[in-house]
């Protein structure tokens, strides 16, 4: 089971738009890669056309899509033409069908407690060099927060960006966390500077 920090384990698998080699997928991009208990279930459903519908922004950051449940391809490409013809959403990114189970147990989205047949609902957030930044569960019976997803993938692009780190509720536009002075010298160089004091080790600036 992969952890924050771990590269992402790399795998081949057969999906919806194809047969995929996840590190070639990763290399560029950052990837939100999630799983789902099963096909044609309302939870999942819901969660699913949440992400189908946010691709516009998640390709304006440069970021991928991947979605797993342990179904069949076919049982895949159904869904995804059921879920077409009810509502008109497509689900444009690739679903890894994860029949044998392999994939799942890579990335630990099975867990017994849950169920032993069904992933949980797990969240994989990595970036483009294929580490992982990120990693959300949800249990079967709650969908996901895409607020919350949304929200993560721009802290963690931004935070790398400026090399700062996120307070509590972070939201783009909100100030940052400067990094503590590690020596006498940098917290006099904090102490004169223009940064918003909280205290010497919390300081903090707009990006």
């Amino acid at each position: 089971m992969p952890r924050i920090g771990d590269m992402a384990p790399d795998f081949e698998a057969v999906t919806t738009t194809g047969k995929i080699k996840f590190s070639e997928y990763n290399k560029g991009s950052w990837v939100v890669f999630f799983s789902h208990p099963a096909d044609f279930t309302p939870v999942c459903t819901t969660e699913m056309s949440g992400f189908a519908n946010e691709k516009d922004f998640f390709a304006k950051h440069n970021t991928k899509l991947m979605g797993l449940s342990i179904d069949s391809i076919h049982a895949h490409i159904a869904w995804v033409n059921a879920v077409h013809e009810k509502t008109a959403v497509l689900f444009e990114f690739p679903i890894v069908a994860d029949i044998d189970m392999a994939v799942s147990k890579l990335y630990g989205m099975l867990q017994p407690g849950e169920s032993e047949t069904a992933a949980v609902r797990a969240v994989f957030i990595m970036d483009p060099e294929g580490k992982v930044r990120l990693i959300m569960y949800y249990p079967l019976n709650v969908g996901r927060n895409m607020a919350e997803i949304k929200r993560a993938l721009l802290a963690l692009q931004a935070s790398d960006q400026h090399k700062v780190a996120m307070p509590l509720d972070w939201q783009p536009g909100d100030k940052v966390i400067v990094p503590a002075p590690k020596t006498v010298e940098s917290l006099a160089e904090r102490k004169s500077s223009n940064l918003e004091m909280v205290d010497w080790y919390l300081a903090k600036k707009s990006i």
